[in-house]
């Protein structure tokens, strides 16, 4: 079968379920600078780009339990990987060093309070070889 010409679908919301929930919050919304779409005691919207949306789900509220983090990758493209790695750094959050990607990015890794893994990356220009 065929894949469609254009997928049928306007946006996407990845849903974290923490056990560290007001943590989980202030790392996306102060540390990560996420702005805060819909809100109550126990989830939280955040929008990353036009149509990609993250949230934080207390545990304790949900019928869904933490990964802990386990087998989640969450890959967050930037203009400018230096200045959210040292928004990071100026937060008190210890990221990995900043380096070359396998596929042709400037990158580092860093985990949330729940154990999420978190790619921060942009693309490197062609030739680009030193930071």
């Amino acid at each position: 079968m065929p894949p469609p010409e254009s997928s049928p679908f306007t946006a996407m919301n990845t849903v974290l379920y923490c056990r560290r929930f007001a943590q989980s919050v202030a790392f996306y919304e102060t540390v990560l600078g996420l702005d805060r779409g819909f809100a109550n005691d126990w989830f939280v919207e955040f929008r990353v780009a036009p149509g990609a949306y993250l949230s934080v789900a207390d545990e304790a509220r949900a019928s869904v339990k933490s990964a802990g983090g386990a087998g989640i990758t969450l890959t967050l493209r930037c203009d400018d990987v230096d200045d959210v790695h040292h928004r990071l750094v100026a937060h008190g959050v210890a990221p990995g060093s900043v380096g070359p990607r396998p596929w042709g990015a400037w990158g580092f890794l860093v985990r949330d309070p729940e154990g999420t893994r978190i790619e921060v990356w942009t693309p490197r220009s062609p030739g680009d070889t030193v930071r």
